[in-house]
């Protein structure tokens, strides 16, 4: 392996792996060596489209099929934006070649396929992780830290996170994301991942005792025997009194909206998965007054805005080069990060759980 470069490995051509592609090249330490798909002319279209607009260091080989990929020595970390019906066994066929996995989100259609995955990874001394970019932001990690270290609303009581985009009729009918085989979870697995993962993340990793689900709204693509979560609605409770609810839906306009409300004031974020377009990645802190004088009732704003340099996408410091980097930092060092896992299992397993609230009607169930 050469000491500064990760060489990369795609298996698979999925829309997001495009923005991966690029977050590659601009990372500084990685190139993607070469791509698979279901046969090498594919593979080669979308080197080229890819290649047109943003060049890797190196010529990029095309690859006819997943395993002869995991067979090329000259690979040392895999990208994978399989389905989520998928993923497991090529997850598990990277591991046992020895090459560090970055896979998409949801990781796993439920928690056994998650852990054998990890499993497979662990004990192949490979990093695991999955695909969520904003893990791997300036503001996140902010975010976390002065939640953590300097409680700037108080106490915790409340956290509510809002994913969604309204698909058109198109995307509804054909999209592989209304397909239950492949991505069983719908708006949940796709969306609500990152609703859970926000609230994870906004609670150093807590997790709920129990919790609660319902699909409000079910999607049934043309090639699909059943349906899937087109909107649904989650609820999560904790030891400590803490509570939390998400919104994820197909069905609804653009909005990635959160709010952390304490004690003493609350926090939102407006763009908490997709940082808005700007050079600043950006949250607000709140503590409203009401003044209450006799006949005089005046609420009154006190607002705080606050920032971290951060590009939204495709430049240096961006969440998703950061992602990246990160994952080739590890596999050029041979030391593998054990939290990416840890948050893997936990997200999996409240999504698992909400699957079997909604089953039961939307029942509180332990997690």
């Amino acid at each position: 392996m050469s000491e500064s470069i990760c060489r990369w490995g795609f298996l698979g051509t999925a829309a997001i792996s495009r923005k991966v592609w690029k977050a590659v090249r601009v990372s500084g330490n990685g190139r993607v060596a070469a791509v698979a798909s279901r046969s090498e002319p594919r593979a080669q279209a979308y080197i080229d489209q890819c290649s047109a607009e943003v060049p890797q260091i190196e010529p990029v080989t095309a690859v006819g099929s997943y395993q002869a990929l995991l067979e090329n020595d000259d690979i040392d970390a895999v990208y994978i934006p399989l389905p989520t019906g998928l993923r497991k066994e090529w997850v598990i066929a990277a591991a046992k070649a020895g090459k560090h996995v970055l896979c998409e989100k949801p990781a796993a259609v439920h928690s056994d396929d998650a852990k054998a995955m990890i499993d497979a990874c662990n004990d192949a001394g490979v990093q695991f992780m999955d695909g969520v970019m904003f893990d791997h932001s300036a503001r996140m990690n902010e975010i976390q830290r002065l939640l953590r270290d300097e409680s700037p609303i108080g106490q915790l009581r409340r956290i509510h996170s809002h994913f969604s985009f309204a698909g058109d009729e198109s995307f509804q009918k054909s999209n592989i994301r209304t397909d239950a085989k492949l991505e069983p979870h719908g708006s949940l697995g796709d969306l609500g991942w990152y609703c859970i993962r926000f609230t994870l993340r906004a609670l150093n990793l807590q997790m709920p005792t129990h919790v609660s689900g319902q699909t409000l709204t079910g999607l049934r693509g043309s090639e699909s025997e059943s349906e899937v979560p087109g909107e649904f609605v989650g609820e999560m409770r904790f030891a400590d009194g803490l509570s939390a609810s998400f919104y994820c839906s197909f069905l609804s306009a653009n909005q990635q909206t959160a709010t952390i409300s304490g004690q003493d004031g609350y926090l939102t974020v407006d763009d908490f998965v997709l940082p808005l377009y700007s050079g600043e990645s950006q949250w607000a802190t709140h503590h409203h007054e009401l003044a209450v004088d006799n006949c005089r009732w005046n609420f009154s704003r006190h607002t705080r805005g606050a920032s971290v340099p951060e590009f939204a996408s495709g430049e240096s410091n961006s969440q998703e080069v950061n992602m990246v980097r990160t994952m080739a930092q590890i596999a050029l060092s041979g030391k593998t990060d054990p939290m990416y896992p840890e948050l893997t299992i936990k997200t999996q397993q409240i999504l698992d759980a909400c699957r079997r609230s909604d089953a039961k009607g939307g029942q509180l169930v332990a997690v």
